[in-house]
């Protein structure tokens, strides 16, 4: 059994740690294809996954990023991820990262209002106590390491995802036209 499902199988509650359940596909834009949501973290549709084509690797998607990257990895396995996760307290950090500088990260972790709570710090205890997992030594230098070596020019999306950002879709096709039928059909699905 993979580690993956044996963490699915003591079917804990770790919302207190932003990695809350949800549907298993992600939904958004920007979802890459062939995505398998591992959870969510509870706002703004971040999520975090594994997606086909690169094994055990965890990567986060936000819909409204800092910058203008979607989809950045953040762990080469999932028990990497635990590890970081167990680091850094929450998946809150381990998002942000990709945008912060050394000094932020620290002043995050120090902040007050980042602490663990009572509830977070029990659902990483039984994570570190199941499978026998220290957290990660170097959560930063690890996450940005990772994302510097990472090309995302292979990851492959939806049409929506070229239309809502403007692009030339990769196989050349165009967006259907203003005022279509389809557009029409989409906007009756979001009222909805």
């Amino acid at each position: 059994m993979t580690l993956l499902k044996q963490f699915q199988a003591l079917g804990l509650d770790c919302s207190p740690v932003g990695l809350c359940p949800g549907p298993a596909q992600g939904g958004y834009f920007c979802t890459p294809k062939g995505m398998t949501v591992l959870g969510w973290e509870g706002c703004d549709g971040i999520h975090f996954g594994r997606i086909r084509g690169y094994g055990d690797m965890v990567f986060a998607v936000n819909p409204m990023p800092a910058g203008d990257q979607y989809v950045r990895p953040l762990a080469h396995s999932f028990r990497d991820f635990l590890r970081l996760l167990l680091a850094c307290g929450s998946t809150t950090a381990l998002e942000q990262m990709g945008d912060w500088t050394r000094e932020q990260y620290d002043a995050w972790l120090r902040a007050p209002e980042n602490t663990v709570t009572a509830e977070g710090r029990a659902v990483l205890e039984r994570i570190a106590a199941a499978f026998h997992l220290i957290p990660m030594e170097d959560p930063f230098a690890y996450v940005k390491e990772i994302q510097a070596s990472f090309d995302g020019g292979k990851l492959r999306y939806t049409d929506e995802y070229y239309d809502t950002l403007g692009l030339a879709r990769p196989d050349g096709s165009e967006p259907p036209p203003q005022g279509s039928a389809f557009e029409a059909v989409v906007f009756a699905l979001e009222k909805e």
